[in-house]
């Protein structure tokens, strides 16, 4: 940074008339300084190569890679996600969310599904706030739970659709090592008849919680 100072027959006018641009010039500062720190976060990619190597790279891994995934990187350090690679590219081209609400073993088996495979989803409780709204928008109906994969939606808990519509997406069948629970903890899930979809209405809206 460099700093300077006219010397003129006219300096206390000059300074008074530089008040405005010296003001300018500490907001570009700011705007510089804010715009530098986000380019120091920026994503890269943790993959072992076909020599057994860790690589890190901004650009992604190459077809036979191993292990691959995807970090950041922020100021001096990176921080690992927990997510893999793959599973990181499915969430943000297909997002699941999950409509339920506390309907006992079908909802909790929905659940531990998703958690089982370690998808990263968002839940709406159809019972609390517009939840219900939201998942009659989607579907024309007030069935839970319900899953949606991207634009896709099943209404009923089927395992094998929803294991289906998750493979489809690109979701891992399993989850990378270490990963944590996404949402609610893991609960073994029910058997179903095959083929079947099971689902739950929840009670009138008039009985939900304000």
């Amino acid at each position: 940074m460099v700093c300077w100072r006219h010397n003129t027959a006219e300096e206390g006018e000059m300074i008074t008339a530089s008040i405005p641009a010296r003001a300018l010039t500490a907001f570009a500062l700011l705007l510089l300084i804010s715009g530098l720190a986000a380019a120091q976060v920026q994503q890269v990619y943790r993959y072992i190569d076909v020599d057994g190597r860790v690589v890190y790279s901004d650009k992604p891994p190459p077809p036979g890679a191993k292990d691959a995934q995807a970090k950041r990187i922020g100021g001096n350090s990176i921080e690992t996600s927990d997510l893999s690679f793959t599973t990181a590219q499915a969430q943000e081209r297909y997002p699941v969310t999950l409509y339920t609400f506390a309907c006992g073993v079908i909802c909790d088996s929905a659940q531990g599904l998703i958690n089982k495979r370690g998808v990263p989803h968002t839940v709406i409780d159809v019972s609390q706030g517009d939840g219900a709204d939201r998942l009659k928008r989607l579907t024309g109906s007030l069935d839970a739970p319900t899953i949606q994969v991207g634009d896709q939606y099943a209404t009923g808990f089927s395992e094998g659709k929803w294991q289906g519509m998750l493979t489809e997406a690109g979701y891992p069948k399993t989850p990378p090592p270490r990963t944590n629970p996404v949402g609610r903890p893991s609960v073994p899930i029910a058997a179903a008849p095959s083929g079947s979809s099971q689902s739950v209405a929840p009670p009138p809206k008039g009985s939900y919680p304000q």
